[in-house]
């Protein structure tokens, strides 16, 4: 889940890693039709986002970032390569770029085989290599690190720093490779529900390895099938060249200004990025050496940064911008309205929250954390923001799933949601018995909906006798994982399919578990290796009970979501997960072949 700033494989107001909407994934696999032979080729699409670019790598805590994961969706560092979801929510396999296989049920064993002619943007072949790492960084298969309750490691190595987390895929050993080296198999000591969703192509073996000092990626390859399983039990010393490996790909593509280094650049996926000014824009051009099922008809896609909804309308209007997917209000559709733009609205796959870090002092008393949480005006909070847009909306009573899916109902019913329906000033006093805490809130000040929804609470909960303090930053996505805050308002958008979210969130050591929460952290676990749908549910159910059990913090409400586009771009289609409408960018055509 990304954080939505308004990633993983997940996202937040920030994109944080691989979705934040817990859906379980059906058998809903299709091999897709990847581009359209008659639409017109070339030309310039320009789409406003709202969060500056950070990171070549997306899939980092502090990369997990919307714009950082719509970026890697183009270049191929995350969510394309070996397969996509669409705005079905389906997995469709993008054969032309390889081909995977589930070969075996007991254990559950998968395949993966690339094309002969997939090439990096440098024109470096993609081998095995690249999978092979791919695999370490998602498995975490040579930590030895033990953490304390703050997450901090306190003996041992942690190699490879993901949004996500390491659930499923960590039960896999070396993988087995071909002679040609084009294919691995990957063979799980258990059970995993997400398999479909792996997708073993990250970063370049090649560049990765002339970072940490190595002469190609085969040596790479070769240190780490020499290297042992890590075992937090008797931890071995860690290996420098992997972890000059493993500190490259975890800071070495956060980036404030375009790198001189060209290494960040490389791409396995159908653009690559040629140009960034921060806080204005940044330009992608066509990676000619992709082989892939998703090429694209356009020349050029432009992000232009325009935090501002009613900015991005003006935009759109006076062609400055073709697509836009501005925070929906009542105002940004009105103003559509008013444009000859083509507007698609749908469900986002995202949803705004308050989370309570158990890592401070403050709400380290469950009785405050209660109190606090008794004092937030959500029904409020969804007047002012959403019930403009959507006048059916409610609020959002469950951590788990969002109110258009089945299992809502049922959740809503057994997690204790109820406790906090309506603000509760009285309780929350006696529950304080005179005490008046100070809480800072960390949120985007950017953001006019994280400064409406902090303001709501701070005027609320001082009734009650807490001390708000404004912990508000642009920087908020950097400041998350810091913990160096009380409480955090946000969003999560997810990629709409599969389970990760799960643990990226609530287990212990999970990428997005930014509030240093561990309440839930077996139950998290256990829902990746659990096929039994029903059993999942039950899984599912039990996390989301425990979090109003232990006031975690409470969902504020699903995010309605819009685009608008301009009827000079064809093929723009709504999709609510967290690639927006990037999500099948190789369908774009422009009419006038023209650039702008």
């Amino acid at each position: 889940m990304h954080i939505n700033g308004r990633k993983g494989r997940f996202a937040v107001s920030a994109v944080a890693v691989a979705g934040v909407a817990a859906l379980a994934l059906s058998a809903c696999t299709t091999s897709g039709s990847t581009g359209t032979s008659s639409a017109a080729k070339g030309g310039t699409v320009t789409v406003a986002v709202v969060n500056d670019f950070t990171s070549f790598n997306s899939q980092t805590p502090q990369g997990n970032l919307d714009t950082n994961g719509q970026v890697g969706y183009l270049d191929g560092s995350y969510g394309t390569g070996f397969q996509y979801i669409d705005n079905n929510y389906k997995i469709v396999h993008d054969d032309k770029f390889g081909t995977f296989e589930k070969t075996s049920d007991d254990p559950l064993t998968v395949k993966y085989t690339l094309n002969k002619d997939d090439k990096w943007s440098d024109g470096e072949p993609v081998t095995a290599d690249d999978m092979i790492l791919a695999w370490a960084i998602a498995s975490g298969h040579y930590d030895s690190a033990k953490f304390d309750s703050d997450g901090n490691v306190t003996s041992g190595t942690q190699y490879f720093q993901i949004a996500g987390s390491t659930a499923g895929i960590d039960s896999t050993d070396f993988p087995t490779v071909s002679n040609d080296n084009r294919t691995i198999t990957l063979k799980y000591a258990t059970p995993y529900v997400d398999w479909e969703l792996v997708n073993p192509i990250a970063q370049p073996a090649h560049i990765v390895a002339k970072k940490a000092g190595l002469s190609s990626a085969a040596d790479l390859t070769k240190l780490l099938k020499g290297l042992p399983k890590g075992d937090p039990a008797n931890p071995a010393p860690a290996d420098p060249t992997l972890k000059k490996a493993a500190d490259f790909v975890n800071t070495g593509y956060d980036v404030t200004a375009f790198p001189t280094d060209k290494d960040l650049l490389v791409s396995s996926g159908a653009f690559v990025v040629s140009s960034w000014t921060p806080g204005q824009s940044l330009t992608m051009v066509p990676n000619k050496y992709y082989a892939g099922g998703l090429k694209p008809n356009v020349d050029k896609i432009v992000f232009r940064i325009i935090p501002d909804a009613n900015a991005q309308v003006t935009a759109l209007q006076n062609g400055e911008v073709d697509i836009i997917n501005p925070q929906a209000s009542a105002d940004t559709i009105s103003a559509l309205k008013q444009t000859s733009a083509k507007i698609l609205t749908g469900a986002q796959a995202s949803y705004d929250h308050l989370d309570l870090n158990f890592g401070s002092q403050v709400f380290s008393d469950p009785k405050v954390r209660e109190a606090f949480l008794k004092t937030i005006p959500r029904q409020q909070i969804l007047d002012s923001i959403v019930t403009p847009v959507d006048s059916k909306a409610k609020v959002l009573n469950s951590q788990i799933f969002l109110p258009n899916q089945e299992q809502y109902a049922g959740t809503v019913k057994q997690n204790g949601s109820d406790k906090y329906d309506k603000v509760d000033i009285d309780g929350a006093k006696a529950l304080l018995a005179g005490a008046t805490p100070t809480v800072r809130i960390l949120y985007n000040t950017n953001n006019p909906n994280r400064v409406d929804e902090f303001q709501s609470i701070q005027a609320s909960a001082s009734k009650a006798g807490f001390k708000i303090v404004d912990a508000g930053s642009p920087d908020w996505s950097k400041l998350l994982p810091g913990g160096d805050y009380d409480a955090s308002l946000f969003g999560w958008i997810s990629p709409g399919a599969g389970t990760s979210a799960l643990p990226q969130i609530f287990a212990s050591q999970g990428g997005g578990n930014y509030n240093r929460y561990t309440g839930t952290n077996d139950l998290a676990l256990k829902s990746q290796t659990t096929l039994d749908k029903d059993e999942l549910t039950k899984i599912e159910y039990q996390i989301d009970k425990q979090t109003f059990s232990d006031a975690y913090g409470l969902p504020l409400f699903q995010l309605p979501g819009v685009f608008g586009a301009t009827n000079r771009v064809e093929n723009v289609k709504y999709n609510g997960n967290q690639n927006g409408p990037f999500w099948n960018f190789w369908e774009w055509s422009v009419k006038s072949s023209s650039s702008k």
